[in-house]
């Protein structure tokens, strides 16, 4: 496959739609861009603000938020909580270390996990995470380094077995994936209260009780939606043609009272701004059928150019990963060239990237 610069020149216009060959985000960012501890404060992040209207940037923060939107204006933010999913223990029958890391649980109890180990696991096998507290016993091979596993602990629900064992699962250029005990705060946001994610809805980081209470203050209104981020995040696409690429599913939930938040606001003229692409995602499923709707279950919507959004008018987001679906996502309403322009000028003015790192205001 070829590496593919970020660069204007991939892009083929045709009547307004774009058709592509190789991917138009394929870039090498130096590690020194990739942030490793989050800013403090929060909200004091850069923000690099792409109008759509007249094709500008500007630099500004996220403490500016309150002037750049407008009072009415509705912020939907993901209230998923990232859960301690890295457990770390042994294989009884070698001794040899292992490493797993919860995705999901089944109704019957089980649980789909990743495992690492050195050597082959074994159907019907047992590890110990935590001697006379936590043993996992391996009862089916699924796919791609998948298990379905059952914690002899039947008393205590998944929640509760994580929260005492596990570790947050940073994303690997955070610190080689290695969390420390402030982790537990900082990979999580503020109005983070439904369990069930292995990464964070980063674009949230970046708020602090100070902001919301100037944002309120401002008359900017707030509703919530729940996106369980998944492993598929951090999947990049590995093919030429992006839209070959096999979606992922992640459970999400809009309700009632957050679809008549919407409605109030587009009646009367205000946009409704996505906090993060998760958000994003479960607005746009919950549209896809034609009128906004309560929406609870799997989604699969894979949103790339050129896509007509149906709900959502502006994006907070953070800076993606290469080859990336979130990019694309983020392309499709901010337009290719715009976009391209604003992670060149994000590299040369040296904005810090990924989950602990600056944001995007699309508007």
């Amino acid at each position: 496959m070829r590496k593919h610069r970020l660069t204007p020149h991939s892009l083929v216009f045709d009547e307004g739609l774009f058709f592509m060959t190789l991917f138009p985000f394929d870039f090498e960012l130096p590690p020194e861009r990739i942030a490793q501890e989050p800013c403090v404060p929060r909200d004091h992040a850069r923000l690099l603000v792409l109008r759509r209207g007249d094709d500008t940037l500007s630099h500004e923060h996220i403490f500016d938020l309150p002037r750049l939107l407008n009072p009415g204006d509705l912020l939907i933010f993901n209230d998923t909580r990232v859960v301690p999913a890295r457990l770390l223990g042994h294989r009884d029958a070698t001794g040899g270390k292992w490493e797993g890391l919860f995705l999901k649980a089944f109704p019957d109890g089980s649980w789909e996990m990743l495992c690492q180990t050195r050597g082959r696991l074994i159907e019907g096998e047992c590890v110990t995470v935590a001697p006379g507290a936590l043993r996992l016993k391996l009862i089916e091979r699924l796919t791609e380094g998948r298990w379905r596993a059952r914690p002899e602990q039947v008393a205590d629900d998944w929640t509760t077995l994580l929260d005492r064992h596990g570790r947050i699962p940073l994303p690997p250029y955070i610190r080689k994936g290695i969390a420390g005990p402030e982790d537990r705060d900082l990979y999580q946001t503020l109005f983070a209260r439904e369990a069930g994610a292995v990464a964070a809805p980063t674009a949230g980081l970046h708020f602090t009780s100070t902001l919301l209470q100037q944002l309120d203050e401002r008359g900017i209104e707030r509703a919530f939606v729940t996106l369980h981020v998944g492993l598929g995040t951090f999947r990049p696409i590995e093919v030429d043609d992006y839209r070959n690429h096999p979606m992922h599913a992640e459970w999400a939930v809009l309700s009632a009272e957050t679809v008549e938040a919407i409605r109030r606001t587009k009646q009367r003229g205000n946009r409704v701004v996505a906090v993060g692409t998760t958000s994003v995602r479960v607005l746009e499923t919950a549209a896809a059928a034609g009128e906004l709707a309560p929406y609870l279950g799997e989604t699969k919507l894979y949103i790339h150019p050129p896509y007509e959004f149906r709900v959502v008018d502006a994006l907070l987001t953070n800076f993606h990963l290469p080859r990336s679906t979130l990019l694309l996502m983020v392309a499709a309403l901010g337009g290719i060239g715009l976009v391209q322009r604003a992670y060149q000028e994000a590299m040369a003015k040296e904005y810090r990237f990924y989950s602990y790192g600056d944001a995007m205001l699309l508007l």
